[in-house]
């Protein structure tokens, strides 16, 4: 399992936690809510029967009040433990209780004369624990009838049991588990569904930065050949820039346009007309005039190309020096990026300590004595003293390189720092 798969699961794992645990909860609330109501529903429903069967529905005539009291005191003896029987006007015309029902009607909360209009109930946990559920019922004079006036009210209370709140705490316990479960179960298989889609969207995301890198590869080529280089100096200056940077700290999006910026530094380079690019000799003023033209036409060719926007601080200001002495903007000190400032110091030393057409490679110690001439003036010198330590072990691990040698070099950060 690699990192992106541990940190998936982990991730997935703990959404289910956190859903199993939010959830639990609530379906356990909901299926305790549910057993309360039907117990309720068939104590209300059983209770109607009663009371019609004892003709205790209509309760405005002479025997409503001996009619209330059977109907109450059967009530009492099976489905509540207190039975409660009003008229219309809310007068009390029965009632009717357990023993266990005379223990607990102190503790019950008082009300006035019931005026409610439609059924309803509340739990109530008193305080030694009992738990109780008390109804309130309009009654109607037909039982399917509940639009027509209102006959009486009828109050019940019952408590729950002890084995019977055990059943309702389990199921609702199974219920909530379930959910639980089923949250838990749901992440494990969303799971491999998200990796393999990862996966396959990491594999599409390679093969384009492949893409990419090849075109890099092949642009830069073409430009090194046009200046009659083997194409090393590009791999190798693109590497050193991605060591300086390193011991900087650079990373993601800024490392990753280091490198390509360092490799495409001169990709201007290919506007420039071979009787001035290819000249043996020194330019003159107005050649060099036409040769400085290649940071601008440079800048344009990678601006607006996707991922190569970001090379545009290296290409646009690799000539740029710590003093404004540089081209094309004159700019100085921090003005100038730190992609620039890191790669101008690659630059150099590479183009100082390798072979070229027109000249022998310097020592490394000649080498060094020009760049540290030109700190302060050429060269940052905050970046010219995290270069210095590791200058002479960059020199011995590219000293008689080969181009192949340099692009293995290079490859391993590109794979180090683009995530491939």
């Amino acid at each position: 399992m690699n990192f992106f798969q541990k940190r998936t699961a982990l991730r997935i794992a703990a959404v289910s936690i956190v859903l199993a645990s939010l959830t639990s909860p609530v379906s356990w609330f909901i299926a305790r809510e549910r057993a309360e109501k039907s117990i309720v529903a068939l104590a209300m429903e059983e209770s109607g029967r009663l009371l019609h069967h004892y003709d205790a529905l209509d309760l405005s005539g002479t025997m409503a009040a001996e009619h209330a009291a059977a109907a109450a005191k059967t009530i009492a003896g099976g489905l509540f433990d207190i039975a409660e029987i009003y008229d219309a006007q809310g007068r009390k015309l029965a009632e009717s209780m357990t023993h266990a029902g005379a223990l607990l009607e102190s503790s019950l909360p008082k009300h006035g004369r019931p005026t409610y209009s439609s059924a309803t109930y509340e739990s109530l946990r008193l305080p030694d624990d009992r738990w109780v559920l008390r109804v309130f019922v309009p009654l109607h004079i037909s039982e399917t009838d509940t639009n027509g006036p209102i006959t009486g009210y009828f109050e019940g209370v019952r408590v729950v049991s002890a084995w019977q709140r055990g059943e309702i705490m389990s199921s609702a316990l199974t219920t909530a588990l379930m959910v639980s479960l089923a949250a838990l179960l749901c992440g494990a298989a969303i799971y491999p569904v998200v990796v393999h889609l990862s996966n396959d969207n990491e594999r599409k995301a390679r093969e384009v930065l492949d893409s990419h890198i090849s075109m890099m590869e092949s642009l830069g080529r073409a430009i090194a050949k046009r200046d009659s280089d083997t194409g090393a100096h590009n791999y190798r200056v693109a590497w050193i820039a991605a060591r300086i940077a390193e011991h900087l700290q650079l990373s993601g999006s800024e490392m990753q346009a280091l490198i390509a910026g360092s490799f495409l530094h001169d990709v201007g380079k290919i506007g420039i007309p071979d009787a001035i690019l290819l000249k043996p000799g020194k330019l003159d003023a107005e050649e060099m005039s036409t040769m400085r033209t290649h940071v601008q036409q440079g800048e344009e060719i990678v601006t607006g190309m996707g991922w190569l926007d970001g090379a545009q601080a290296v290409v646009a200001a690799h000539h740029e020096k710590w003093n404004g002495s540089g081209y094309p903007r004159g700019l100085a000190g921090e003005a100038i990026p730190l992609a620039a400032r890191i790669f101008a110091i690659a630059d150099v030393f590479d183009a100082l300590c390798s072979k070229r057409p027109y000249k022998e490679p310097m020592s490394f110690e000649a080498s060094m004595a020009i760049l540290d001439g030109d700190t302060g003036s050429h060269f940052d010198p905050a970046v010219m003293a995290v270069f210095r330590p590791m200058a002479g072990e960059i020199f011995k691990r590219l000293n008689n390189s080969s181009e192949a040698d340099s692009r293995q070099l290079l490859e391993e950060r590109i794979r180090q720092h683009f995530e491939m």
